[in-house]
């Protein structure tokens, strides 16, 4: 019984320390996929890219500790966190946005992580609770594939969470994942923001031609029939790849990948009732160029 009450005791004691730590940060936005490969770090990076660039201050957390992309897609892989006695300092990188991953704790890049479900879920926890993040306007939490421990572990201590995006391929099996992780936030009344439709179409530069590689199968009618928006359908382009690649934005910018992206924000803002504005930061403008 004693051993009961103290599991108990630190479990509503990490709880309470989360949410006085999250109180500090208006919108908490996790980013989903059910299915992997599906292109969710590059949808979380931009958002937070897109958000910096609106002049928010924002946060992410790589919760996808097997596979913690985070670091790539920002373009800060040089820099170490730091502990102190209030807790540990995230990385600013580029654009100031805060992040923390635990690829900046391992030696290498292809350096694996040997966890068990717990090991991982007190990682994510420490993410939420000894994180040091200050006042945010948003923090991204950009999750791993599945309805596993991570997923669970920031539905179940992060009550304030905004709501989700999720992203998914045309692809039959991607949405039968899809599914199962809506099922997932209906179940434990998690707030659901859209759906973004990644890898959608390739459009061949030669010919024209529309070539739907990842399948035909209709996102919009499982979104649809849950009752959730779809936000986007996203082609494959080189460029995506090669900029996610390069740490760079795919939000600055007047071609029809850079509009797509700020339209998926924009619609996730008027979700949220966050009044838009017409008005983007300069500070970080034209960083492609």
């Amino acid at each position: 019984m004693k051993a009961q009450r103290d599991i108990l005791t630190e479990f509503f004691s990490t709880k309470r320390k989360i949410e006085e730590k999250m109180n500090r940060i208006k919108h908490k936005i996790a980013i989903i996929s059910g299915k992997g490969g599906v292109g969710k770090t590059t949808i979380s990076v931009n958002l937070a890219f897109g958000l910096a660039l609106r002049g928010y201050k924002v946060g992410i957390i790589d919760a996808d500790i097997y596979g913690p992309d985070i670091p790539i897609a920002l373009g800060v892989l040089d820099k170490k966190p730091r502990g102190s006695k209030e807790g540990i300092i995230p990385i600013t990188g580029k654009y100031g946005i805060k992040v923390i991953s635990v690829q900046y704790f391992l030696d290498s890049l292809d350096e694996p992580i040997i966890w068990s479900g717990p090991m991982v879920a007190k990682a994510i926890i420490q993410f939420l609770r000894d994180v040091i993040w200050g006042d945010l306007d948003f923090l991204i939490i950009d999750l791993p594939p599945g309805t596993g421990d991570e997923v669970l572990t920031v539905f179940q201590f992060l009550r304030s969470l905004s709501g989700v995006l999720i992203v998914t391929t045309g692809q039959k099996i991607a949405l039968s994942d899809v599914a199962k992780a809506i099922k997932m936030c209906k179940k434990l009344k998690v707030p659901i923001l859209g759906i973004v439709e990644n890898m959608s179409y390739f459009k061949c530069p030669h010919c024209g031609k529309i070539i739907k590689i990842f399948g035909k199968e209709d996102v919009s009618k499982i979104a649809n029939e849950n009752n959730i928006k779809l936000l986007a359908k996203i082609p494959i382009t080189p460029e995506i790849s090669r900029y996610t690649d390069m740490g760079i934005p795919l939000v600055d910018g007047n071609d029809p990948i850079s509009k797509l992206f700020n339209e998926i924000i924009e619609k996730i803002l008027t979700k949220l009732n966050v009044p838009l504005s017409n008005k983007m930061s300069q500070k970080y403008r034209n960083i492609r160029k």
